[in-house]
C-alpha cells in the first residue's frame, strides 16, 4: 500500500466514536505526523474498544512476537490508550480524535517541534471540517457548568449544574496543560490566562499521568483550580451527558476550540447552561467589568447606564459575576431548561459508525 492510500485508508478508520475525524487536507498532515508509518499500519486495524494482547494478537497475527512492544510505543506516542488494572490482563485500544491524539502532544505542557507542527495544522482543520464535526447531530459534547457566589434562585439550583459534588466523587483526578491555548501561542495568538487547569478523572487520568502526560491532583487542589479559574474568568465545561464526568476544561473565549469556534463559525459546539446572567439595574454602576470578561460577547455597555445581557449569546457559564463590585449581575434560571441527555440519547445522536465515504475535496 502507498503512502497516500495509506493515510487515507487511516483518516477513515478514524472517522468513527463519539467525537469522528472528518477527511480534510489538514487532517491528512495531522496524522502523518502523529503515525508514522509503521504505527499507521498498525492503527488502521486496531479496534477503538478496549481489547487484551491475546485478543489482539488475533488480529495481528504476523506482529504475535512484536505487537506488546509497538502498541506501547503508541501509547507512549499518545495514539493508543491502555488501561493497566490490578491482577487483570491489559488492555489497548485506538485513541479518538476527542478525547485523544488532538490533546496528547499538548497536555504535558512541552514546547516541542511536533507540537509547533500540530498547532497551525489543527487550526486550519477546525476551518476545514472540524468545527463541524463538534457540532455534529445538534449534539455538543462540551457542556457549560455555571459558577456564582449566589445563584438568585439557588433553592432551585439542578443537580447536573452542581459542582463540587462531582468532583468530591472522584476516585482519580489529573490536571494537564490546555492544548487550546497552547496551540494559539503556538501561532502568535495566545493569551496570558493560566494553563495548567485541564482536568480529567477516572482511567483517562491515570493514562495520563502513567505516560507522562498530566499530574495527579487532590480534590482540595481540584477545586481550587476551579476556583482560581473562575476568578480568572474561565468558563467550567463538562461532558455534555446526563450523571457522567470524564473531563472538566476551563475554557477562555480567545482560545478555546468549544468556544471559538461557536463564535466564528456559528455552530452549536457546547451547550449552554440551565441558567443566563441578569443584571440588577439598581445595583450597576457601568463600570464595564462584566463586558470585559465575558467569554460570548453577550453583555454590552456602550454608551449606557447600566449593562445589558443577549440571553441568546449567553452560555451562562457564570465568569461575569465574581468581580463585579455592585453585585449587580448574576445568574437565573433560564425559562425553558434542557438537561443533558441520558447516555443512551447522547450515543444515539453522537456515535459515527466506520466508513464514512465522503470523499476528500483538494
Amino acid at each position: 500500500m502507498d503512502e497516500s492510500q495509506l493515510y487515507e485508508e487511516l483518516a477513515r478508520h478514524l472517522n468513527q466514536g463519539i467525537v469522528a475525524a472528518p477527511m480534510s487536507p489538514a487532517l491528512l498532515e495531522i496524522i502523518k505526523i502523529l503515525f508514522p508509518r509503521e504505527d499507521a499500519e498498525i492503527a488502521i486495524r486496531l479496534p477503538m474498544q478496549n481489547k487484551t494482547l491475546f485478543e489482539l494478537r488475533a488480529i495481528f497475527p504476523e506482529r504475535a512476537d512484536t505487537l506488546e512492544e509497538d502498541l506501547e510505543r503508541m501509547v507512549k506516542r499518545g495514539t493508543v490508550f491502555k488501561i493497566q488494572s490490578p491482577g487483570k490482563e491489559n488492555k489497548y485500544r485506538l485513541l479518538p480524535s476527542v478525547v485523544g491524539w488532538a490533546e496528547t502532544p499538548f497536555w504535558a505542557g512541552k514546547d516541542t517541534e511536533e507540537a509547533r507542527k500540530l498547532a497551525p495544522l489543527w487550526l486550519k482543520y477546525r476551518e476545514e471540517a472540524f468545527g463541524q464535526e463538534l457540532a455534529r447531530g445538534g449534539m455538543p459534547v462540551m457542556r457549560v457548568l455555571p459558577i456564582s457566589k449566589t445563584l438568585r434562585d439557588s433553592r432551585e439550583v439542578l443537580p447536573f449544574d452542581a459542582l463540587k459534588p462531582k468532583v468530591e466523587e472522584q476516585s482519580f483526578i489529573a490536571v494537564a496543560h490546555c492544548p487550546c491555548r497552547q496551540m494559539k501561542r503556538y501561532v502568535g495568538e495566545g493569551c496570558e490566562h493560566s494553563i495548567e487547569n485541564c482536568l480529567h478523572f477516572g482511567s483517562m487520568g491515570r493514562y495520563m499521568v502513567e505516560q507522562g502526560m498530566a499530574r495527579e491532583i487532590t480534590k482540595e487542589e481540584t477545586l481550587d483550580i476551579l476556583r482560581k479559574a473562575n476568578e480568572e474568568g474561565l468558563v467550567h465545561a463538562v461532558d455534555n451527558v446526563e450523571d457522567r464526568i470524564g473531563t472538566i476544561c476551563n475554557c477562555c473565549g480567545c482560545c478555546c476550540v468549544f468556544l471559538q469556534t461557536k463564535k466564528r463559525m456559528g455552530l452549536h459546539t457546547i451547550s449552554p447552561s440551565s441558567y443566563t446572567a441578569r443584571v440588577d439595574s439598581d445595583r450597576c454602576v457601568a463600570c464595564g467589568t462584566c463586558e470585559e470578561r465575558c467569554p460570548m460577547g453577550a453583555i454590552t455597555l456602550g454608551n449606557k447606564d447600566v449593562a445589558e445581557v443577549d440571553e441568546e449569546r449567553c452560555i451562562g457559564c457564570g465568569v461575569c459575576t465574581p468581580t463585579c463590585p455592585g453585585e449587580a449581575v448574576d445568574l437565573v434560571k433560564r425559562a425553558e431548561v434542557k438537561p443533558p441527555p441520558d447516555i443512551s440519547r447522547f450515543m444515539k445522536l453522537r456515535y459515527k459508525g466506520i466508513w464514512d465515504e465522503t470523499p476528500l475535496k483538494r
